[in-house]
């Protein structure tokens, strides 16, 4: 059996529909509901069992799980706000649980994909490789990035470098986000945007050397994500921690001008002010350093930014959200 945490989440949810495709439904889904509109990414999936994320670690801790019981684990359960400052639900959500499934998977000797992010960059002084010397060097801008810092540093410090692996994903977007509120990605945003305005509004540069505009990020469509996260899974060479991205950075103004395209519309953008309370840890540049993880023997190609936002918006925005 196949265990995906934060399985009716964004990518986890998404991930299930690959395993799905790949012939997999010995699945079990492990998450918190509550009273979220997340239950409507797990409609159509197949899948052994669903359990909440307390009672799975209660059953990992009491020995529920024997050895031989689980095939692997793909932990994408977070907290994955960048906004939030409970700084010790952040550390419970991210580091402790994923220290307590990293501690099951290694003694267990089963497969365990984790999620790292690519908020543990900061404002990229030190580059975005995912280069083992380079991460300690990492200082995150807010206490999402730091969580997840924390656990690299954890799994290095004792020697899981060679027996797990991390993915630091970059901006992913598309379809089974739509319960993420402000956490949604622009396309979603922009997309209503432009239904009901007819234009669309990005933050003003407040940088020298960048236009309005013209800030960057390497985008990547989840459906990318999932692929990578599928090759890994049957790679279990592919230990360490790895960027996931395009290694493209594009501006949010192509990104705004590829969903004006794939809705037929001539662009209009209107430019605002950013906030004060995010100008000091807005990030500028991003983009994914592929190196490692190409040099491991994945090759699959990614989307194009114009190929993925047309997708996402022919095929599941417009005209209402559809799910994968």
């Amino acid at each position: 059996m196949i265990v995906v945490t934060g399985g009716a989440g964004f990518i986890g949810s998404a991930m299930i529909a690959k395993l799905n495709e790949k012939g997999r439904d010995d699945i079990l889904v492990v998450d918190d509901l509550a009273s979220t509109e997340k239950w409507k990414n797990l409609v159509g999936k197949k899948f052994a069992d669903y359990m909440h994320k307390d009672a799975f670690l209660k059953g990992i801790d009491g020995g529920s799980f024997p050895r031989g019981d689980l095939d692997a684990i793909i932990h994408l359960g977070a907290c994955s706000s960048t906004t939030e400052r409970n700084v010790e639900y952040l550390m419970q959500n991210n580091y402790y649980y994923t220290k307590r499934l990293s501690d099951y998977a290694t003694w267990s000797e089963i497969r365990f994909i984790y999620a790292s992010s690519a908020a543990t960059y900061g404002d990229g002084e030190q580059g975005f490789s995912d280069d083992d010397a380079v991460t300690p060097l990492l200082r995150p801008l807010n206490p999402y990035g730091y969580s997840k810092q924390v656990f690299d540093l954890w799994a290095m410090r004792n020697g899981l470098m060679d027996l797990i692996t991390g993915v630091k994903f970059f901006n992913v977007f598309g379809p089974n986000e739509y319960h993420k509120g402000d956490m949604k990605s622009l396309v979603v945003k922009a997309y209503k945007q432009i239904m009901e305005t007819g234009k669309v509004k990005l933050f003003k540069s407040h940088r020298e050397g960048y236009k309005d505009g013209e800030q960057v990020r390497d985008f990547i469509y989840v459906k990318d994500c999932t692929e990578a996260l599928w090759w890994l899974l049957e790679h279990k060479e592919a230990a360490g921690i790895y960027n996931l991205g395009t290694g493209h950075a594009r501006s949010w103004n192509d990104l705004a001008n590829a969903i004006f395209a794939a809705l037929g519309m001539p662009p209009s953008i209107e430019y605002i002010d950013m906030p004060e309370s995010i100008r000091n840890a807005y990030q500028y540049h991003t983009e994914a350093t592929m190196t490692k993880l190409r040099g491991k023997g994945f090759t699959l190609p990614f989307s194009t930014l114009e190929e993925s936002v047309a997708d996402y918006v022919k095929n599941y925005l417009h005209p209402s959200d559809r799910y994968l």
